[in-house]
């Protein structure tokens, strides 16, 4: 798991609109989940998992100490330690690639690696899955 949040999360950081404000990688990730998943879980269920993740998180990354998921299931204070996306050397983006990780080992557990991957694909459709595109540090 903590290898395809890693992928993601480089997919995220290479596809990031100049345009748009900055977010950071893991925030993308995280809020491409939350809608993808939101949809089939729940917000209520979305949000216990993304809570869960996040006290599972914790101890491996102290950096996501002040992360908090809120009622809605977003996820607040995750962005004010995610400034960089060089994920080998940053401690911050270690946090976000352990978060998105926790949470998708969680999926996985619960909804099978199956239907998470199939979940995973209409979050991310096309290139994101294209083994092809391994090469560039672009499949998951």
């Amino acid at each position: 798991m903590r290898d395809l949040a890693h992928r993601l999360l480089v997919y995220e950081a290479g596809a990031g609109n100049a345009s748009e404000p900055l977010e950071s990688p893991a925030v993308r990730v995280y809020e491409k989940l939350r809608q993808s998943l939101g949809e089939f879980v729940g917000v209520a269920g979305f949000q216990s998992l993304a809570s869960r993740a996040l006290t599972l998180s914790r101890p491996e990354a102290p950096s996501l100490s002040a992360a908090r998921v809120a009622a809605d299931g977003s996820l607040h204070r995750l962005g004010d330690i995610e400034t960089h996306c060089d994920f080998g050397k940053d401690s911050a983006g270690e946090g976000g690639i352990i978060l998105i990780a926790r949470l998708l080992g969680l999926l996985r557990l619960f909804l099978g690696e199956a239907l998470t991957l199939s979940l995973l694909r209409n979050a991310w459709p096309g290139e994101v899955f294209d083994d092809r595109n391994s090469s560039h540090g672009r499949n998951a």
